[in-house]
C-alpha cells in the first residue's frame, strides 16, 4: 500500500516531547491517507515503552506505529527507517521537538502538487514565540568559515553572498538547503537520490541531502503558510553548547568535515579549515585597536580537524 504522506519522528530520550509531536500530526490528518512512523533510537530510558503504551491507548485504526531501532543510528539512520518501513508519495521528516499547525499537511502536500520539480519542500518554521526561525540556508562554504571565523561587520558584508543563514522574508532563488527540522521530501526525489547519508550521526546531513538532490536536477521551494513550531534544541545539546562557547561534541565536527569533503572536493575540508584560520587572525586583529575579541567555540581550533584524514570516516558517533 502507498500512502499519500508518511511522517517520521525520532524519540531520543524525549517520551514527553515526542508525543507532544505526534498529537499535533494526529490532530492534521483527517482524512487524508497517511501514516506516522516513530523511531525510537534505542533510547533506553522508558520512553519507548512510554509511547507504545500511548499507543495502545488509542483507537485501533490510528494511523501510527512505533519502530525500534537496535542502536541509535543518529538523525540519518533513525529517519532512514522511518522512511524505510512506509512506501509512500511523499515523506515528512519531522523533529520530536516540533509541532504542526493545523492546515499544514494540506498545504505543504498543495505546494508539493504546484511545484513538481521541487524535491523538497521546506515549511515556515517558528518559535514558540510565534517569530519566525531562520531555517533557509546558502551552501556552508570556504568563504563562509572565514566569515564565520572573523566574525567581523566587514568581512561579513564584503562576502554577503556567502553568509549561510538567510534571513527572512527569504529570496527563493537563493535557497540552497533547508533545515529537516521540518521539511517535505517528494518519494521519487528519495527513491531516486537515495536515503540520508549515515555517514553523518548528527548535523550537516540535511545540507549533503539537498546537495545531492539539486545536483540530481530536483529544486527547493519554501511554502511559507505551511507553519511548523520548533522549539530548538530540545531533541539535541549543540545549539546550547555553541550559545555558552563550550566544546562541541566530535560528531559535530566529523560532519563538517564530511560536508566540505563531499560538497568540495578532496581539497575541501584542509580549504575550509585554513580560511576559518585566517578569519581569526583578521578577528585577533581587533586587540591592537582595543576592541574585544570575539570568542571562537572551545577547543574549535583542534576540533575542525577532526577526520580530516579520513574525511568519509566515522561519524564520531557517541558509542563509536
Amino acid at each position: 500500500m502507498t500512502f499519500r504522506i508518511a511522517i517520521s519522528v525520532i524519540n531520543y530520550r524525549t517520551g514527553p516531547m515526542t508525543l507532544d509531536c505526534v498529537r499535533s500530526v494526529l490532530d492534521d490528518i483527517g482524512d487524508l491517507d497517511a501514516r506516522v512512523v516513530v523511531v525510537d533510537n534505542a533510547s533506553g530510558d522508558g520512553s519507548a515503552e512510554q509511547i507504545e503504551a500511548w499507543i495502545a491507548a488509542q483507537p485501533e485504526d490510528t494511523p501510527i506505529s512505533l519502530l525500534r531501532s537496535p542502536v541509535n543510528s543518529g538523525f540519518s539512520g533513525g529517519h532512514n527507517q522511518g522512511m524505510a518501513a512506509v512506501q509512500a508519495e511523499h515523506y515528512l521528516i519531522l523533529n520530536s521537538d516540533a509541532l504542526l499547525r493545523p492546515g499544514f499537511l494540506r498545504t505543504v502536500l498543495a505546494a508539493a502538487d504546484a511545484n513538481p520539480q521541487a524535491g523538497l519542500i521546506a515549511p515556515r518554521i517558528e518559535t514558540r514565540d510565534g517569530d519566525v526561525q531562520v531555517s533557509c540556508f546558502r551552501f556552508h562554504s570556504p568563504a563562509s568559515e572565514l566569515i564565520r571565523g572573523a566574525a567581523s561587520g566587514p568581512v561579513t558584508k564584503l562576502l554577503q553572498r556567502h553568509v549561510v543563514a538567510l534571513q527572512p522574508p527569504v529570496d527563493p532563488e537563493q535557497i540552497e538547503w533547508a533545515s529537516f527540522a521540518c521539511i517535505l521530501l517528494r518519494g521519487s526525489t528519495v527513491r531516486q537520490i537515495g536515503q540520508m547519508d549515515e555517514g553523518y550521526f548528527l548535523y550537516f546531513e540535511d545540507a549533503e541531502y539537498c546537495l545531492r538532490a539539486r545536483r540530481a536536477g530536483w529544486g527547493i521551494v519554501q511554502e511559507p503558510c505551511a507553519v511548523a513550531v520548533h522549539f530548538r534544541g530540545g531533541s539535541g545539546p549543540v545549539k546550547a553548547l555553541e550559545k555558552a562557547r563550550s566544546r562541541l561534541p566530535p560528531y559535530y565536527y566529523a560532519s563538517r568535515t564530511r560536508f566540505f569533503r563531499q560538497a568540495y572536493g578532496p581539497l575541501g575540508p584542509v580549504l575550509a579549515n585554513l580560511m576559518w584560520g585566517a578569519g581569526r587572525l583578521i578577528a585577533q586583529a581587533r586587540c591592537l585597536t582595543g576592541r574585544t575579541v570575539p570568542l571562537a567555540t572551545a577547543s574549535e581550533a583542534h576540533d575542525i580537524w577532526i577526520n580530516t584524514l579520513r574525511p568519509l570516516g566515522p561519524s564520531r558517533a557517541p558509542d563509536e
